[in-house]
């Protein structure tokens, strides 16, 4: 994002809440992780202070004071060019580690349109359903090339496996789409 990586502000979120009930701590953590903020400690989380981490650092806030817990946010960068370094690598490799489980479920989604090919499951219902799973892999795809803001090795070819993903399912819409027409099932318009 920028060549000076000691020139990055990150955002510091210390979060204090109480023991139980637990399900608050989780529902803070779920948020965290759902933005992509690294894990520093116990109760401490950082993201770059950038645009796309505000609404998810404000709703953990929002979560920790709702929970009778403390919440304080600080705004913060590396002491020098080696901490600011360490605080990307660290950010761009949990960003490698969910582009790594997005390629996984990419790789499941054509494994999947690929038994259903085998066993020549052609249905609208089944479509229908696979086409939902792309849509699904979209929305993820966004929601990382939002967060990857140092750009993880792995993001170019998430992009490729996607793209692979939609022209699978293109080409089992068309089977589908012969196969009922085959039936006499067309669909009207």
């Amino acid at each position: 994002m920028t060549a000076d990586n000691s020139a990055m502000r990150w955002l510091l979120l210390v979060v204090k809440v109480p023991a139980q009930p637990s399900k608050h701590r989780v529902a803070i953590w779920r948020e965290l992780r759902k933005i992509g903020a690294l894990s520093l400690g116990q109760g401490v989380w950082t993201v770059p202070d950038v645009p796309v981490f505000a609404r998810g650092v404000a709703r953990a806030v929002e979560l920790t004071e709702g929970a009778g817990g403390e919440a304080i946010n600080l705004q913060t960068a590396g002491r020098d060019t080696a901490d600011a370094a360490r605080l990307q690598t660290l950010f761009t490799a949990a960003r490698s580690a969910d582009w790594a489980e997005f390629l996984a479920d990419c790789g499941k989604f054509e494994a999947e349109i690929a038994k259903e090919i085998r066993i020549g499951k052609f249905t609208l219902a089944e479509l229908e359903e696979e086409e939902q799973s792309l849509e699904r892999l979209r929305r993820w795809h966004r929601d990382l090339t939002a967060r990857d803001v140092f750009g993880a090795p792995e993001a170019a070819e998430a992009g490729e496996r996607l793209r692979a993903c939609a022209a699978v399912c293109d080409d089992y819409a068309e089977r589908v789409f012969a196969a009922l027409h085959e039936n006499g099932q067309a669909p009207t318009s």
